[in-house]
């Protein structure tokens, strides 16, 4: 009788500080859009899964919220806590860093690893906006002797560039184990949480620098009626003037920020997709610790 396959199974930790481009290389790694992703720093804010199964291979990607100083209100030191528990009990560690770019923050962030028993990658994600490759040389072996990594991959997350050898370096760690996950299953998060995402997403990138990032989603009802599913969500602000802001003139900001969370959603879950969103000022949420585990804040 035949020997069956081995198969390979293991976490893969993606860290960095925020605004890196770690949401968009696990996007491209996965093949499919999972983790929301703006121009806006600290878009990312839960630890959320990403598997991907190939034949034999089955990894299991953790997207983390960027590390970063900034320790003053519950939902930063929320997603401090939950970028730095990440790090623990993976099988390798990819750190996404910025072309040439290595500051303040990207240290704190190789600090933290220095305890870490996983390997560590180093991703230089932005290669598209490298004028010539070998320029990154120096930076490469800079790095390389600063973390004692086992390489250094430039890659480009949004132009998909590098990452078929980046994906080779992290299977190449990978132990042998029985898969954990359904070959078919992507993600550990539910629609449900998937849905508020969506929303934050286009909240974010139609407020930009507009509204601080203190907004949260929080879906009220999601229901299949039929061949619809009905999702009612509320966009929870801190103040009057920034309900004024998402609103928008005469209501088109937030049917606009509505008519594009519905349309991935229906990408997404590959239904129709009936959605109706409000919007309610709840004052501090992002610093009440039971309000943030009331909206799913939970390490």
């Amino acid at each position: 009788m035949a020997n069956e396959a081995k198969s390979y199974c293991g976490y893969v930790a993606i860290v960095g500080r925020p605004n890196v481009g770690k949401s968009t290389l696990l996007n491209h790694l996965l093949g499919q859009k999972l983790s929301i992703t703006s121009r806006k720093p600290q878009t990312t804010r839960h630890n959320t899964l990403g598997i991907k199964t190939t034949d034999n291979i089955q990894l299991i990607f953790v997207d983390t919220p960027g590390i970063h100083d900034d320790r003053g209100r519950a939902i930063n030191r929320y997603m401090n806590r939950a970028a730095e528990s990440a790090i623990k009990d993976v099988d390798v560690v990819v750190l996404v860093a910025d072309r040439t770019v290595w500051t303040p923050a990207d240290e704190k962030v190789a600090a933290g690893l220095s305890n870490s028993r996983a390997p560590i990658i180093v991703a230089l994600n932005k290669l598209d906006k490298v004028a010539a490759s070998d320029s990154l040389l120096p930076h490469i072996h800079e790095l390389s002797a600063k973390l004692s990594t086992t390489e250094v991959i430039p890659v480009s997350a949004l132009q998909g560039r590098g990452l078929d050898k980046l994906q080779a370096a992290i299977v190449s760690h990978i132990p042998e184990s029985g898969h954990l996950f359904p070959e078919d299953q992507v993600t550990d998060r539910s629609e449900r949480f998937l849905a508020a995402e969506l929303i934050r997403e286009k909240i974010t990138r139609q407020l930009g620098a507009e509204l601080p990032y203190q907004v949260a989603v929080e879906i009220e009802e999601f229901r299949q009626d039929g061949a619809i599913c009905r999702i009612s969500a509320l966009v929870l602000v801190e103040r009057e003037g920034q309900k004024k802001i998402v609103i928008g003139d005469k209501g088109g900001r937030i049917k606009r920020i509505g008519q594009q969370a519905r349309q991935d959603m229906e990408k997404m879950f590959d239904r129709r997709i009936m959605l109706n969103l409000w919007v309610k000022v709840r004052s501090g949420w992002s610093d009440d610790e039971r309000a943030l585990r009331s909206l799913g804040y939970r390490d």
